[in-house]
């Protein structure tokens, strides 16, 4: 950064924690410029994903393979967080029935814990992480357990996963089966809960910490939990439409469309009015404006309007006076 330039956003962190899926791949591939942009930048990278169904070894090697230089050490797993609640509360050696792939198993043999797969095996917990084979069978054992009083710690409770066919089932539709039938509900350690944040936060030391992710759900209301600062980018399942009438818990403190905007200024990026937009109330209406002479960016005239959507009271309508704001207000109303 030289003298008088304003810094960027990158600079502002001394740590990325960043969402995987929908932020910086989606199934087998890299979402495009995501390598570009996080390979050789000043801050340290951690990855911290809800995704339970693989190690962390399996995603630094997957992420090694797609370009991103990163060691074991700098993935953080819900899978990892829901062991160690498990660990808090049971005795060492306890039976957890494990609803979820092998990785998810061996996470709570690493915290002392036995895993099984049948009630019959008088299981004390069940730890319910994504799998893409999870069926009936491995559900009806859950039930069977959970309703006899075992503990339940569900990895997260994502409704959709991002693919790159499109958004498909997450672990929290398959929590939502097992909720129905027993009518409990888990801990949760994933995003927006607080274990998995709090032991990205401990485990990478930072100091000035940075969320980055594309569910207001998961990832902005998860670095809100634990007070962080937080970016939004529009590359996997939230858009702008989401944001407009957000309540407060999902609101970032900056937005992006995409990864390489790390390096704008942080002031661009962040939820303020900016130069050449105007906001105002009428009546019960927010109305939008843009200077002819200023050509402000689309982005810029949505921060501009959300600023002004959350700092007020309620609103019914929202109207453009121009074709470059009116080409925004298309975006927020979906």
């Amino acid at each position: 950064m030289t003298v008088g330039t304003p810094p960027s956003l990158r600079d502002l962190h001394d740590v990325l924690l960043l969402d995987l899926d929908g932020t910086v791949y989606q199934g087998a591939h890299a979402i495009p410029g995501a390598r570009e942009a996080l390979v050789g930048g000043s801050a340290r990278l951690f990855y911290v994903t809800n995704n339970a169904s693989r190690s962390p070894l399996a995603v630094a090697l997957h992420l090694r393979e797609l370009g991103f230089p990163t060691a074991e050490s700098e993935v953080v797993t819900s899978s990892q967080s829901a062991a160690r609640l498990l660990a808090e509360g049971l005795d060492q050696g306890s039976s957890v029935l494990v609803i979820g792939t092998e990785a998810l198993a061996e996470e709570v043999r690493l915290v002392g814990l036995r895993p099984v797969r049948r009630f019959d095996e008088n299981p004390v917990a069940v730890v319910q992480g994504h799998s893409t084979e999870t069926g009936w069978a491995i559900l009806a054992e859950a039930t069977l357990a959970i309703r006899a009083g075992a503990l339940w710690v569900a990895s997260n409770v994502d409704t959709t996963l991002p693919t790159e066919r499109g958004l498909c089932p997450g672990n929290g539709a398959m929590v939502a089966a097992v909720r129905a039938a027993t009518g409990r509900e888990p801990l949760v350690a994933g995003k927006p809960a607080r274990p998995l944040m709090d032991d990205a936060l401990q485990r990478s030391g930072s100091e000035r910490p940075l969320v980055v992710g594309d569910r207001i759900d998961t990832d902005i209301a998860g670095a809100n939990a634990v007070g962080v600062d937080s970016l939004l980018v529009l590359s996997g399942v939230s858009s702008v439409a989401d944001l407009l009438r957000a309540p407060e818990s999902y609101r970032p403190t900056y937005l992006a469309s995409r990864l390489a905007e790390l390096d704008l200024p942080a002031e661009r990026l962040s939820i303020r009015p900016h130069p050449g937009v105007s906001v105002r109330r009428e009546d019960s209406d927010l109305v939008v404006s843009c200077d002819r002479a200023s050509t402000p960016d689309r982005l810029d005239v949505v921060r501009s309007v959300l600023d002004a959507a959350w700092a007020g009271p309620g609103f019914e309508g929202l109207r453009a006076e121009d074709p470059v704001a009116a080409a925004a207000v298309a975006d927020l109303v979906g």
